[in-house]
């Protein structure tokens, strides 16, 4: 073995041995790819009712918040904020943080039930209080991140590798959709999945107005489509979806992706199969480059497919919970089986000032993005990378993982 090399440990599957030096602990994000199709069920097999704790309603929790929130306590605070200073004192680089450099002997219980709850149960949680308008962006960063380790791997969420993402408007122009990703702008978000097991987002600083926001249990939402309109669930389960990459792509890769928006978890060992979904409307409505025209290599969206979309987003803001994200809160969901959506927000105006009369800030959130792998309770996915520690993701090449403190 070439020296700074990590050999596969049979958690990867199709990754090449990789630099130490580049990616701190011996993984590298798998990145975005098509499902083995073979493994893709029909919708003739799914369940015509989901149960189970995944399947939850807003009103059950929209009156109850403490079901899911968590005040951080003084003890809870000096915790995370010893093990973050100790950990910076170390000198290494935020992309080599773990739970082994980054100890948390009380709050790891709690964590790993939270975990347990976003892989198996309800799949949302939110914590409070994390002072992060007494801490740098160095500190911020440090503790959310290390927090993160306990619940999943890092990968990075675009192809310049940042496995520490940034949610700010940073003037990009929403109606480029071929090429800019909405999170680098202040227009609503429809309702989607991000491109990993687990999302995160820390806020750092809130809008002026609007940037709430909101989610769904996607299994509630596939019974609810059962049942109104099944001609719509078959639509979305079916593998004839395509998805930009947005120029995201590794050399020899295609620009899109075929697959479904539904589809069943592939575990036979499980008496009830689970659904579970991959899709952003926004990267499903940017293709006319390749749909369009006479270069055009793939279908555009059927009328069918356009139909469905409608109905989709309908039927999750009528039954999503509103959510609210005050500094120092840190929402974390999961992918699998929670849709997730934002509305449009200003920004504060040059020369405000916030309520406490300080500058005011504009809107920022931390964002991770989270591998659950197979091999720790994930989900058993009709992926090649579905074995993989950093499944899912956005890499390309063999761009290495960084952490930039602010947008960029």
């Amino acid at each position: 073995m070439a020296p700074g090399l990590v050999e596969g440990t049979g958690l990867q599957t199709s990754s090449s041995p990789v630099m130490f030096s580049v990616f701190p602990d011996g993984f590298k994000t798998s990145g975005q790819h098509p499902p083995i199709y073979s493994l893709v069920r029909s919708y003739a097999d799914f369940p015509k009712t989901l149960t189970g704790p995944t399947v939850w309603k807003a009103e059950d929790y929209r009156e109850n918040p403490e079901l899911w929130t968590h005040h951080f306590t003084a003890e809870d605070i000096v915790e995370i904020s010893d093990a973050a200073d100790q950990f910076t004192q170390t000198g290494t680089s935020l992309t080599g943080i773990s739970k082994t450099n980054f100890p948390l002997p009380n709050l790891s219980q709690r964590l790993e039930k939270l975990r347990q709850d976003l892989i198996n149960g309800k799949g949302f949680f939110r914590f409070r209080g994390l002072p992060v308008q007494k801490w740098d962006l160095q500190k911020c960063a440090t503790a959310y991140m290390g927090l993160g380790t306990y619940l999943g791997y890092f990968v990075s969420q675009n192809g310049r590798g940042h496995v520490l993402g940034h949610v700010k408007d940073l003037g990009d122009d929403p109606t480029k959709t071929d090429r800019v990703r909405i999170y680098r702008t202040n227009a609503r978000q429809y309702f989607h999945t991000d491109g990993a097991d687990l999302v995160g987002l820390l806020c750092i600083a809130k809008s002026l107005s609007g940037g709430e926001s909101d989610i769904a249990s996607t299994h509630h939402v596939f019974n609810v489509l059962q049942e109104r309109d099944p001609d719509v669930t078959r639509t979305l389960c079916e593998p004839n979806w395509y998805f930009d990459r947005k120029g995201e792509t590794s050399e020899g890769e295609e620009g899109w992706i075929r697959g479904s928006i539904f589809y069943l978890e592939n575990d036979s060992g499980r008496s009830s199969p689970r659904v579970y979904a991959r899709f952003d409307p926004m990267n499903v409505t940017s293709l006319s480059r390749f749909n369009s025209g006479p270069d055009a290599c793939i279908p555009p969206l059927s009328d069918r497919q356009k139909h469905a979309l409608e109905v989709f987003e309908k039927t999750c803001g009528e039954l999503s919970l509103h959510m609210v994200l005050a500094p120092g809160d840190i929402q974390f969901l999961s992918n699998t089986h929670v849709f997730h959506a934002r509305t449009a927000y200003t920004d504060h105006p040059p020369g405000a000032v916030d309520e406490d009369g300080r500058p005011a800030r504009r809107r920022h959130l931390m964002r991770l993005w989270l591998s659950a792998p197979e091999s720790e309770g994930g989900w058993k996915l009709p992926y090649h990378d579905t074995l993989e520690k950093k499944r899912g993701g956005i890499q390309v090449n063999d761009t290495p993982p960084v952490c930039p403190l602010d947008a960029e």
